[in-house]
Order: C-alpha cells, then structure tokens, then sequence
C-alpha cells in the first residue's frame, strides 16, 4: 500500500474565521459537489478541498491504498497549503477520510461533518462488484445507478445541469483510481474509533439516501462524545448539491459551537 498523491484545492480565500477543509464523493470533482455550498460559507472562512486519486485535480494511481493513507495524503497536502487548524467536511468517502484525518491529527481537527457517510459505508460484497465492474466497463457504466443513488426524485429534472455536470466528471474519472477507491472503502471499518474523535462530530443524512440507512446513522452519532444528526428531507446522496444553504448553516453552527 501506498501514500496516494493528494491534491488541495482553493476554493474560496476571504474571510477571516477557521478555514474548511473539504472532501469529495466517490466519482466527483470536490470543486463541483462542494461548489453550491462555498458561496454560503466564503463570506465568513477560507475554503479548500482536496480530490481523490485521479478524480479532479489529484493524479491517477495503479497503487492500492487504504483509508487511513488517504487522510495521510490530504494531511501531507494540507501542509503544502499551509493549513494548520481547520473544521473538516466531507462527502460519502471524503467523509470516511475526514473521519480518518480526525483521528491521525485531533488538535488540528476544529469540527467534523459527515455528509451521507458513515465510519463504514455499504458491504465488502457490494463493493468488489463495483471494483469488477468499473475494471470491466470503466466509469461511464456508473451513471445510471450513481444518478438513481446521488439524487432525490425530481431533482436532476430540476436542475439538469448541475446533475448533469456530476455525472459527466464521473465518466472522466480514471477508472483503476476509481476502482482503488472503492477497495479501500470495503476494507474500512472506523465505528469502533468514533468514541476517539474528539471534536464535535456531525452527521448530515439524506431522508431518501439509499446509501446510508438511517439507522446506522444514529448509532454513529450515539457512539460520539458530542454528536449532532441532521435528516434533510427530499435529499438522497449528494446533500451538498441538492440543499447547500442547509448543509453551510449545519456547517457554521458546528464551528461557531
């Protein structure tokens, strides 16, 4: 296994409060999934993302990683970008690594939010057929399933394009790297490491994510020291997308707290 070459994206650079450091879904851009949501928070703090391996900014890799050497990469990247205390974010995977990141460097660590994830997302079976089919017949075989789990009913006849342009950044992703991804989410488990965090810990869950059972939402938050979930109505997996202005007040209460 390997460090994973992770790259960080400025996404806003005003503001004077605590910066937010952002990851990204599986499949997505951390500019687009997370780009509703900055205007809503840049007014206040800086913003940064970071992508995965060969998704958006950060190269593609034919080496496999784990979780936790993901939160080495955004770390490492971090203090490239001269990041030192921040609130962490993320979406799905990202916030499986923000979890990963709180728990390697906890002082630096101000607030961390889940958004549609969990310490342990779906099942190893699940995912290696995933891995197989991505190996098989690249990306773009994803869209149809990843538009059906990513949105609410309605919401791509809504907003045509920005669904649209989610899912054609997922086609543009490199496929071994997408397919590395998936094997370090089945190989993750963190429920037992919640108790460790010592931040505030937020999970933001969509009512209609089929992603993420409710269920095991709740009893990430009740392992927490100081745990807070949020249900958003009408929203499936990608809440940063479909109700943005929610998600950044969920967000500036948490480091405001």
């Amino acid at each position: 296994m390997t460090v994973p070459d992770i790259r960080i994206v400025p996404l806003a650079t005003g503001g004077s409060g605590i910066p937010f450091l952002l990851g990204p879904s599986l499949g997505t851009r951390v500019a687009a999934v997370w780009g509703p949501v900055v205007p809503f928070l840049a007014e206040r703090h800086p913003v940064f993302g970071w992508d995965l391996p060969g998704h958006g900014t950060s190269p593609a890799t034919g080496a496999g990683f784990t979780v936790d050497e993901l939160a080495e990469g955004v770390l490492i990247a971090a203090d490239g970008a001269g990041l030192g205390r921040f609130a962490a974010a993320g979406v799905s995977l990202g916030g499986n690594v923000s979890l990963a990141v709180a728990l390697r460097e906890p002082a630096r660590v101000t607030s961390l939010t889940l958004v549609c994830s969990l310490p342990k997302i779906g099942t190893p079976e699940a995912w290696a057929d995933r891995a197989a089919q991505v190996r098989a017949s690249g990306t773009p075989s994803l869209v149809q399933g990843s538009a059906a789990r990513w949105f609410a009913p309605g919401f791509i006849e809504a907003e045509p394009m920005l669904s649209g342009g989610l899912l054609k950044d997922l086609t543009d992703v490199d496929d071994e790297s997408y397919a590395l991804c998936v094997e370090a989410l089945a190989a993750t488990d963190l429920r037992a490491r919640v108790a460790d965090v010592a931040a505030p810990f937020t999970l933001i869950a969509g009512a209609v994510d089929s992603v993420i059972p409710l269920d095991q939402a709740e009893a990430a938050v009740a392992s927490a020291r100081r745990g807070r979930l949020d249900v958003l109505e009408n929203v499936a997996h990608l809440a940063s997308v479909e109700k943005p202005d929610v998600v950044a007040s969920i967000l500036m209460s948490e480091v405001a707290a």
